[in-house]
Parts: C-alpha cells; structure tokens; sequence
C-alpha cells in the first residue's frame, strides 16, 4: 500500500570510510535494518541493533534529522568460548529526516532483546480524524 504521506522519510547511506568523516573507533559501522508503520496517532520505527545495551545508544534530534548511534559488545559467558557468530562487533548508524508532522517533544525510544523502538507521535493536524455528515 502506497502512502501519500511521508511523516518519515529514511536516508539511505552506506558506512563506508570517506573523506568527509573520520572514524574514532576502529571496527566496522553498520546500518540497521528498520521497519516503519504508522497507525493514526504515531509512526512507529522498529531498528534491529542486537549486541546492543541500553546505555550504548545514542538518539539525538537536530534540524528535523533523527539520528541513532550505538556499538555491540559481544559478551561470552563465563566458561564458554565462541566458535561461531553470525553478526559482526561494531557500531551502529542510522539517520531519519521527519517532516513537520512529527511531535518532537512526544518522542519515545525503548530497547529489548536487541530491539530498538521509536514512538514519533504525530501532531494534532496529522492525525487522521472523523468527519461527521449532516442533513441540511
């Protein structure tokens, strides 16, 4: 389904080494992967970040850009050794542009099981509302 309005629009970039950032960690930089619904009253961004720790991210909001940062730390419990692992230790990276629709001021993050989730609460004129039809 095809949907007009954009309350959220995803900036698509690569991690890759440039010459116009610099790297202070050296590991590999990530972008999760994310879904994105909306229901009437919010716009709901669920980004995969496993390895990650709550006091590990990093949301910040500048100039209508969502930015999430973070970094996994693999952790081995105690008298056991890795011998495979299907994701990688590094940080993560991910940044959203949102339109005016968007309540800055409402927004919530929560983390679990390696699952970042962002309520962006829209603002009253960008809820979808019920028009009653009259006689006369």
């Amino acid at each position: 389904m095809a949907n007009k309005k954009k309350e959220l629009e995803a900036q698509k970039q690569e991690m890759t080494p440039s010459d116009e950032t610099e790297r202070t960690r050296e590991c590999s930089c990530f972008v999760p992967r994310s879904d994105i619904y909306e229901t009437d009253d919010n716009v709901v961004v669920v980004v995969d970040m496993p390895g990650g720790e709550e006091d590990n991210i990093d949301i910040t909001l500048e100039k209508n850009i969502l930015t999430i940062n973070g970094y996994a730390n693999l952790e081995t419990p105690d008298g056991y050794s890795l011998i495979f692992a299907e994701y990688e230790l590094g940080d993560y990276e991910r940044s959203f542009r949102l339109s005016n629709q968007i309540d800055r001021d409402g927004i919530e993050a929560t983390y679990k099981n390696g699952t970042l989730r962002l309520m962006l609460p829209k603002t009253a004129i960008a809820k979808t509302r019920k028009i009653s039809v009259t006689t006369g």
